[in-house]
């Protein structure tokens, strides 16, 4: 049962939080204790936060799981969970939550509430709008970024953003794009209604769009001015080439090997992803802390 609450809090999904070290990271504060304390502490929160949505999201979603393929198996959808345990758990988890907001600065705690609000409205209404659905799970990555730079109150470069955004845009744009797939395979199945909107020429010529707009961000914010003064290299530009391969797998599993649903399941299960993963991370640390 204790592994039934794990999935209905959406544990794993966590390491979508990940994305909060990002500046934390660039801000060469990554081996500062105070700093990476922080930041671990505000990435717990957010998790927390972030299972209140997944709890709220399922119990709003109930009826529509229990008619998908894989959905159907969520502790919510499948019955191992009643509504009413899970409405505990939620209330636990805001206690928790709501105990632990006064430790953090009003900024970030602004952005959790940002984040919390506008899920909440994914959750309702704005995931069945095309494209605002999309921009909606882009916009909760994004979230993340600014909150991890102002909990620790450091200076975000615009090229990151802008990175964070674009690569938000292609995570989600590729998720829609295999819902899609899993649709015209198992049309008895469709759930989300969102999908009619969209066709695979249409997913796909956005992913590259947004694909290539990572790429370029990217490359342009390890060249420019600000970055080589700060870090005092210009060898960031090494590590384009790990971002570009990361963006081409996973086109690849999803167009060629036909996934990409669950993107967090994809990125901790594909071993060349994790690899490359670890070698980005490994040489990003190397060149800016270690010259």
């Amino acid at each position: 049962m204790t592994k039934e609450y794990i999935r209905l809090l959406r544990i794993p999904q966590w390491i979508k939080n990940s994305f909060i070290f990002v500046p934390l990271l660039f801000s060469q504060h990554f081996f500062h204790k105070d700093y990476l304390l922080t930041v671990l502490s505000g990435a717990f929160l957010f998790s927390l936060v972030t299972s209140i949505v997944y709890i709220i999201n399922d119990i709003i979603d109930i009826e529509a799981d229990r008619a998908h393929p894989t959905k159907k198996n969520r502790p919510l959808a499948s019955g191992k969970i009643s509504v009413k345990k899970a409405l505990l758990v939620l209330f636990i988890t805001g206690v928790l939550t709501a105990l632990l907001i006064p430790f953090f600065n009003l900024k970030f705690n602004l952005i959790l509430a940002i984040y919390l609000v506008l899920n909440i409205l994914y959750s309702t209404i704005l995931k069945h709008i095309v494209l605002l659905d999309v921009f909606s799970i882009a916009a909760g990555f994004m979230l993340r970024v600014l909150g991890g730079a102002f909990i620790i109150d450091v200076y975000l470069s615009s090229w990151l953003i802008l990175t964070t955004m674009f690569i938000s845009l292609f995570l989600g744009i590729m998720k829609r794009h295999s819902e899609l797939n899993l649709a015209n395979t198992e049309a008895e199945t469709v759930t989300r209604k969102v999908l009619v909107y969209y066709s695979q020429t249409f997913t796909q010529q956005m992913a590259t769009v947004a694909a290539a707009g990572v790429i370029i961000c990217y490359a342009l914010y390890t060249v420019s001015a600000r970055t080589i003064s700060v870090f005092n290299t210009e060898n960031l530009i090494y590590t384009t080439p790990f971002v570009v391969f990361g963006i081409f797998r996973y086109m690849f599993l999803v167009y060629i090997n036909q996934k990409g649903e669950n993107t967090t399941d994809l990125m901790i299960s594909d071993v060349p992803m994790i690899v490359n993963s670890f070698l980005y991370l490994g040489s990003v640390i190397a060149i800016i802390y270690y010259k």
